[in-house]
C-alpha cells in the first residue's frame, strides 16, 4: 500500500561533536521516504531550488521512492543549519533559509492522489489542510507540527488534528499543545482534540503510545554511535507508518509494534550525518536490529 508524504527537501549543515557537513541532504520529507521506503511505496511532494541537483539522491530509483512530486522553481532549495552541543540534549539553530520553501504550495499529482496513507509532515498547517482536500479517501492520516506552528498558528493547526489519525509530538510539543506540565495528562488532553492515537516522542528516553484505552511506553534503542540526530523524528515516523501499510492493519498490537520498529529505524539514522546511514541501511540489519530489541525489552 503506497504512502504519501509532503513536507520538505533541504541542504543542511550541521556541527556536533563529531564533526561538521556543510550543505548535506535533508528535510522532513526526504528522510520520512528513505525510511518508510524499506516497507512500502512512497509518493513525495515538495518543492526545491535549480541549485538542487537530483543526482545525490539517485538511489531512491532503488527504493520504492516516487519523487515525481517534487517542484523544482526558480530560486534556492530551503536551507537549515544547527550545532549540537556535546551531551547532544541541546541544540542551536544557527540559520533557517526558507528560500522556495517560503512560496511552497503543494500540488498532489493525480496518481499520488489515492495513497492509502498520508504523513503531513512538519509544514504550515494551512498547507497541511490543502493536501488534505486534494486527497482522496486516505485510510490512515498522520501528522507531525512543532512548537513554531502550535504557538503561531493554532486555530488553523486544531483543524489539522481534527481530521488527523495519529499525531505525533515530542514531549516539550505536547505540554505546549496542552498547557499541561504532565505528559500523562497532556497526553489524555490530545485525544480529546481529535486523534485516535497520539505518540509522544522522548528522544533518548524512548516514545508513549496514546489511545482511548492504551498505554505504551518503548524505549529508545541504545546506540554506541551518536553522529548527529537530525531527522531522527521523521525517520522514526517513516519506520512507525511503513510498518503500518506494510501490514495494511492499524490495531492496537500493530500499532505497538510500528513503535518498535519506527524506533529502530531512527536508531540507525543517528549514526552517521545526513541520510547516508538510511540510505544504505538494509532490511536484514533492521531485522537483526529488531531481535535484539526484542530482547532488551523481554522480561
Amino acid at each position: 500500500m503506497e504512502i504519501l508524504v509532503v513536507g520538505s527537501v533541504a541542504l543542511d549543515s550541521v556541527e556536533t561533536p563529531h564533526g561538521a557537513v556543510q550543505d548535506v541532504s535533508g528535510g522532513s520529507a526526504l528522510y520520512f521516504s528513505i525510511a518508510a521506503s524499506l516497507f512500502a511505496p512512497v509518493n513525495v511532494v515538495a518543492v526545491v531550488g535549480r541549485d538542487f541537483d537530483f543526482a545525490r539522491i539517485n538511489f531512491v530509483n532503488q527504493r520504492k521512492i516516487n519523487i515525481d512530486g517534487i517542484q523544482v522553481v526558480d530560486g534556492k532549495t530551503f536551507r537549515w543549519g544547527g550545532r549540537y552541543y556535546q551531551n547532544y540534549s541541546k541544540r542551536d539553530t544557527l540559520y533557517t533559509q526558507l528560500n522556495v520553501f517560503e512560496n511552497f504550495k503543494p500540488v498532489i499529482p493525480e496518481r499520488y492522489r489515492h495513497s492509502e496513507y498520508i504523513f503531513l509532515a512538519n509544514i504550515d498547517p494551512q498547507l497541511q489542510l490543502e493536501v488534505l482536500r486534494q486527497v482522496k479517501k486516505p485510510r490512515l492520516v498522520v501528522l507531525d507540527t512543532m512548537n513554531f506552528w502550535i504557538s503561531g498558528k493554532p486555530v488553523l493547526l486544531q483543524q489539522v488534528i481534527k481530521k488527523t489519525d495519529i499525531l505525533i509530538l515530542n514531549d516539550e510539543e505536547a505540554l505546549q499543545l496542552t498547557g499541561q506540565n504532565h505528559l500523562l495528562t497532556a497526553g489524555r488532553q490530545i485525544l480529546k482534540m481529535g486523534p485516535r492515537y497520539l505518540i509522544i516522542k522522548k528522544g533518548e528516553h524512548g516514545a508513549v503510545l496514546f489511545g482511548p484505552d492504551l498505554y505504551f511506553s518503548a524505549p529508545a534503542f541504545p546506540v554506541d554511535k551518536l553522529i548527529d540526530p537530525t531527522g531522527a523524528g521523521d525517520s522514526f515516523a517513516g519506520g512507525f507508518l511503513g510498518y503500518l501499510a506494510k501490514t495494511g492493519k492499524s490495531d492496537e498490537n500493530t500499532l505497538r509494534k510500528a513503535v518498535i520498529f519506527g524506533s529502530t529505524v531512527a536508531s540507525f539514522n543517528v549514526e552517521d550525518f545526513s541520510i547516508r546511514r538510511l540510505q544504505h541501511l538494509t532490511r536484514s540489519e533492521l531485522q537483526e536490529r529488531i531481535k535484539k530489541f526484542r530482547e532488551l525489552t523481554r522480561y
